[in-house]
C-alpha cells in the first residue's frame, strides 16, 4: 500500500486545498469570538490541544501568540508543514485524533473547530468522549461544526467533492453534554467561505467546560 492509499479522506482534501482553506475562512468572525472567548478563561501557559489544526491560523497563532503551549494534529500532511512554517511557536504533529495516543487529563484546553464532519457518527460521539478525557477536570473545550442533520452526505466542499456526516444543533450538543461536559455558551452563525460562488454555511460554536467532579452515577 502506498502513502497516497492510506491518507483518510479528510487528508486528501485538505492536502490539495492548502492555504486556500485559510484564504477562504480568515474572515470569519465568530471563529475569532470563539478564540476570544477562550484566551479570556485561559491561566497564563496553558496547555492547549488544537484538533484539526489546518494551517496553524488563526487558532494555534492566536494562542501562542498568547503565551500558551500548543499542540496543534492534523491528518493531512501538507496542512501540518504549513502550519510548523507558519505558527513556529507552536507544536504540530501527523496525527488522527481517533487514534492518537493522548493522556487523560494532559490538556487545559482543547479546540476541535470542524475536524468531525467526514466521520461517521459513532466516531464523532468517540472523539468527543475522549476530548472531553484528555482536558483535566475544570478545563475548557471548545467546538465547532455544522450543525446538519445529514449522514454519507454528497458534497463540494471549495471545489473538492467530500462526503459528510453531521448532527443537528440540538443532537450535537446532546453529543456533547452526553460525554459529560458542560455547555457554558453556544453561537449560531452563517458563514460564506471568501471563494467565487460560496454560499453561506451554518456553524454551531459551543463552549464547555470538564466538571471539576463527576456527575453522580458516572
Amino acid at each position: 500500500m502506498t502513502e497516497e492509499d492510506r491518507r483518510t479522506p479528510a487528508a486528501a482534501v485538505f492536502d490539495a486545498l492548502g492555504l486556500d482553506y485559510e484564504r477562504a475562512f480568515a474572515g470569519s468572525t465568530a471563529h475569532r469570538a470563539s478564540l476570544d472567548w477562550l484566551l479570556e478563561r485561559l491561566a497564563p501557559g496553558s496547555r492547549v490541544l488544537d484538533v484539526g489544526s489546518g494551517t496553524g491560523r488563526p487558532t494555534a497563532q492566536a494562542l501562542a501568540g498568547a503565551g500558551h503551549r500548543v499542540l496543534g494534529i492534523d491528518v493531512s500532511p501538507v496542512m501540518v508543514e504549513l502550519a510548523a512554517r507558519q505558527v513556529p511557536g507552536a507544536e504540530f504533529r501527523l496525527a488522527d485524533i481517533r487514534d492518537a495516543p493522548l493522556a487523560e487529563a494532559s490538556f487545559d484546553a482543547v479546540c476541535a473547530y470542524f475536524p468531525l464532519l467526514q466521520m461517521p457518527r459513532a466516531e464523532q460521539a468517540a472523539v468527543v468522549a475522549k476530548l472531553a478525557r484528555v482536558v483535566r477536570p475544570g478545563g475548557l473545550v471548545a467546538l465547532a461544526t455544522v450543525p446538519l442533520d445529514v449522514e454519507d452526505a454528497d458534497g463540494v466542499f471549495l471545489g473538492q467533492p467530500i462526503r459528510v456526516t453531521s448532527f443537528g444543533a440540538e443532537a450535537f450538543t446532546g453529543l456533547v453534554t452526553g460525554a459529560g461536559l458542560t455547555v457554558l455558551a453556544e453561537e449560531s452563525s452563517r458563514f460564506a467561505p471568501d471563494l467565487p460562488g460560496a454560499t453561506p454555511e451554518p456553524q454551531l460554536f459551543l463552549h464547555a467546560r470538564r466538571p471539576d467532579q463527576p456527575p453522580e452515577g458516572r
